[in-house]
């Protein structure tokens, strides 16, 4: 993926902390690609009651590789721009995994 160098993702205990620009309501769930410092996810999910989260966080699981409960929401409940820990994943891991994921 283009620019994924330049998306903030930092290992931290437990995992890695990937920053993630959230699309709610698009017409399908998709990697979109890099924003600024962000990876860009588009979901069909609506912004209402963490459903756009819950979303999000599936579809980087998938992308990833790893299970859904090792993909945590940990800042910007409420906001487009958020934090996901990614469980069990370095940084180097994780991009490398963005990197040659599957298709999306």
């Amino acid at each position: 993926m283009e620019g994924l160098a330049n998306v903030r993702l930092r290992t931290v205990d437990g995992g890695a902390l990937l920053a993630v620009k959230v699309v709610p309501g698009a017409s399908r769930d998709k990697l979109v690609g890099v924003l600024g410092d962000c990876l860009k996810v588009a979901t069909s999910a609506a912004a209402e009651k963490g459903k756009a989260n819950a979303a999000v966080g599936r579809i980087l699981a998938k992308a990833l590789g790893l299970d859904r409960r090792d993909v945590r929401l940990q800042a910007g409940a409420s906001s487009p721009r958020k934090e996901f820990l990614l469980a069990g994943l370095t940084a180097d891991e994780a991009r490398r995994r963005l990197g040659v994921g599957p298709a999306n």
